[in-house]
């Protein structure tokens, strides 16, 4: 048994180095391979190649991550020392990297298509679905200038708030996620108006659902099942009455994603076990 959150997976018995991979074939081809044979395994976050740099040979090394340690285990076991699709045996270990302690504890959510990625591997197309409670401008109609006379530029800032339920119906469970979005920006006509609105409708959606998805459990049992469980939280909805009142999280537009593969790079000065 395991179990799978949606949270970005920084532990090394996630995290798969393979090495002594041949230059017969292309990165892409390499990637594409490595995709079809890992993911065999289980649902994968990353699969990052590059090639070897002198004085070592011509070939491709890679890093691949896993979101759950048993899986990531198993393949490790099964493609260590086969050829797979080359003619010589790849290695393949778990990492050994050490974790700095401020990221031992780490959970930053998935991105939004993460998320979906993850969720609809584990639970098929029709094994969840989600649906809008509220979605409302939260903007303060006040308005900002700036310059002087005819050089002057109007300034807008929108808000978006949304709580959206997210279900399992298969496994009778439900939860609730909220976000607030905003922006200001240079406002220079109605259609960049429009368009800064339509932005943040989605964006507040999504992260809405993040937000939801940060609640829940995918256990996985040995015979292939997945069971769904939702984690009780601090900021969860339910129980008291709490009419009028909602409890969000806000994100500026100009956040990135949380899980942006940013920094990976460093992987590479694995140890390996």
């Amino acid at each position: 048994m395991d179990i799978l959150e949606f949270v970005v997976p920084v532990d090394n018995n996630k995290t798969l180095f393979v090495w002594d991979i041949q230059p017969s074939l292309s990165e892409a081809e390499v990637y594409h391979r490595l995709c079809v044979v890992f993911l065999s395994f289980g649902p994968l976050y990353l699969v990052k190649i590059r090639p070897n740099i002198p004085p070592q040979p011509a070939g491709f090394s890679a890093i691949i991550k896993f979101y759950s340690s048993v899986q990531a285990s198993r393949a490790q076991q099964q493609t260590d020392g086969r050829c797979l699709f080359q003619t010589c045996p790849l290695k393949v270990r778990l990492s050994s990297k050490q974790i700095p302690h401020f990221l031992s504890d780490s959970s930053r959510p998935l991105s939004h298509a993460r998320c979906l990625e993850l969720a609809n591997h584990c639970l098929g197309f029709n094994g969840w679905t989600s649906d809008i409670i509220t979605l409302k401008e939260l903007t303060n109609e006040a308005e900002e200038e700036e310059g002087e006379g005819e050089e002057a530029v109007r300034r807008r800032s929108l808000r978006f708030g949304c709580v959206l339920q997210l279900s399992f119906p298969r496994h009778r469970k439900t939860t609730r996620g909220a976000a607030v979005v905003d922006d200001s920006f240079t406002c220079t006509g109605p259609e960049v108006v429009l368009q800064t609105r339509c932005k943040l409708q989605k964006r507040v959606r999504e992260q809405a659902l993040v937000q939801a998805f940060s609640t829940v459990l995918l256990i996985l049992l040995g015979n292939g099942d997945v069971m769904v469980e939702v984690r009780a939280t601090s900021d969860q909805f339910g129980g008291e009455p709490t009419e009028g009142v909602i409890q969000v999280n806000e994100l500026s537009w100009t956040d990135c994603d949380p899980d942006e593969e940013e920094g990976e790079d460093e992987e590479w000065a694995l140890l390996m076990s």
